[in-house]
């Protein structure tokens, strides 16, 4: 009996570390989502207001069915678009994922702006931004960015200013979806990716692919 006894209260004070262990994990993880999303909050601004900046960067969102931009992708290409013929921004540097053969989401997002008036010499294509950060890192390591408007939704924008700052890019952001209603379906996934991107920036974390593209270009 007595025994028992011993047996539960260790089995609660060992429920009651672990409960004390995931408090401070989870306040650890809203408090580092927190600093990434308010860091460079400031730096949100609508359309008509963005600085001057030579080049917006647009950040992938994946293709539709018939390998055209998703309409996630085509409402950040609009936005793009708007400051180029705006005279926001002189070039677009679209950002996507060319790893798979089947999925050529730069081209994609290439011939959507090309179609809309944007001449081939302003546009760059980097196929290996495989994520936020790769294309933030790359966009500077690769095609020499030092100031850019970034471009993407109001909910992923906070994460990627963040990371561009860090990475060396004085970068403002443009909301692609400026005046439509928050949403809050995106709200765990991105407070779990402001901490790893928090965790890359000060690791320095090298993108995937440090030079060159993600794949071969087809011939």
């Amino acid at each position: 009996m007595r025994r028992g006894r011993q047996t539960m209260r260790r089995a609660r004070r060992w429920l009651k570390a672990l409960l004390v262990l995931g408090l401070g994990a989870a306040l650890g993880v809203a408090a580092a989502s927190l600093y990434v999303e308010h860091r460079y909050l400031d730096r949100i601004v609508p359309q008509a207001q963005a600085p001057h900046a030579p080049v917006a960067l647009v950040y992938g969102a994946g293709l539709a069915p018939g390998g055209v931009p998703s309409p996630v992708l085509a409402q950040r290409l609009d936005a793009a678009l708007a400051l180029y013929h705006g005279g926001k921004v002189e070039a677009l540097l679209l950002s996507g994922d060319n790893s798979d053969r089947f999925h050529d989401e730069t081209h994609a997002m290439a011939q959507y702006v090309r179609e809309r008036g944007v001449p081939d010499s302003a546009v760059q294509e980097d196929t290996a931004g495989l994520s936020t950060y790769d294309s933030s890192v790359r966009a500077r390591s690769i095609f020499g960015v030092r100031r850019a408007l970034l471009v993407t939704q109001r909910f992923h924008l906070t994460r990627a200013l963040y990371i561009a700052n860090s990475v060396g890019i004085d970068a403002w952001g443009v909301a692609a979806d400026e005046g439509s209603p928050r949403t809050r379906r995106y709200a765990l996934r991105e407070t779990l990716s402001r901490v790893l991107a928090l965790g890359m920036v000060w690791a320095e974390a090298p993108p995937r692919y440090p030079s060159g593209q993600a794949r071969p270009p087809s011939r």
